[in-house]
């Protein structure tokens, strides 16, 4: 039953991204001659992500915390990283942030194409060069008053641990003199089987914390930086943990 129930949702999953692109590709062109952030296009891709957990008997998501109060004064929102189901969680934030995805997901057929037109950011991971001008493309998008969201772990902890966080998420919002946003994921991790495409019942949740502002700051402050917002979002982390009931072994 759980195959056939995965087999369900992965079809209604991919029908939500095939007719998607018609309306995302819609947005783009009524939008793109004058919106330069690509703003109202990379909201319609994450209207994609909402209906597809509204579709998903099994995922039960939330988020909660104090939204921005405009949209349009960016942030480098930074979150830890748990699955592929956190941009599904994320994605139901009320204002657009362009994802720094790696550059093998904008090659995806149909998805990789309204990424494009959303905006997104593409990086090879481990190549200078690359995070060198997806860097660059995000200060192009702060620039354009359109915040971006960072994994500053670089990938999917396996453990219920934190790994490291990385300074480039840092650097860019010290550099641009934007705020950090902070965001903690949690129950992410339980909406798959482990080392399988099988979907799970899971209960997760996303918090937005308090922006940490930077100015004044220098890349001589990226470390203390770094380290207070991952202890920020640890602890906020933890919290939905026991909210949601589960166990930090878990």
């Amino acid at each position: 039953m759980d195959r056939v129930l995965s087999g369900f949702i992965w079809f209604v999953t991919i029908l939500v991204v095939c007719l998607g692109l018609l309306y995302v590709s819609a947005v783009w062109v009524a939008t793109a001659a004058w919106d330069r952030g690509r703003y109202y296009a990379g909201r319609a891709f994450r209207h994609l992500a909402v209906a597809q957990v509204k579709l998903n008997p099994l995922w039960h998501f939330e988020i909660d915390g104090p939204l921005p109060d405009n949209p349009r004064n960016p942030y480098v929102a930074v979150s830890n990283h748990e699955s592929y189901a956190d941009i599904f969680l994320i994605s139901h934030f009320p204002w657009e942030m362009k994802w720094l995805s790696k550059k093998a997901v904008f090659n995806i057929p149909v998805m990789g194409w309204m990424m494009r037109m959303a905006n997104d950011v593409p990086l090879i991971r481990g190549k200078r060069e690359s995070v060198i001008n997806a860097l660059a493309e995000c200060r192009d998008r702060l620039e354009k008053k359109v915040s971006v969201l960072i994994f500053p772990e670089g990938t999917r902890s396996k453990t219920t641990e934190l790994l490291p966080f990385k300074d480039g998420a840092f650097k860019l919002a010290i550099q641009a003199g934007v705020p950090i946003l902070p965001i903690a994921v949690a129950g992410t991790r339980h909406c798959m089987a482990k080392n399988s495409f099988i979907f799970r019942k899971a209960t997760a949740k996303a918090r937005v914390l308090p922006p940490v502002p930077t100015d004044g700051l220098t890349d001589a402050d990226v470390a203390r930086l770094r380290e207070d917002v991952k202890a920020r979002i640890d602890v906020a982390r933890r919290e939905l943990l026991k909210e949601l009931g589960i166990t930090a072994a878990a």
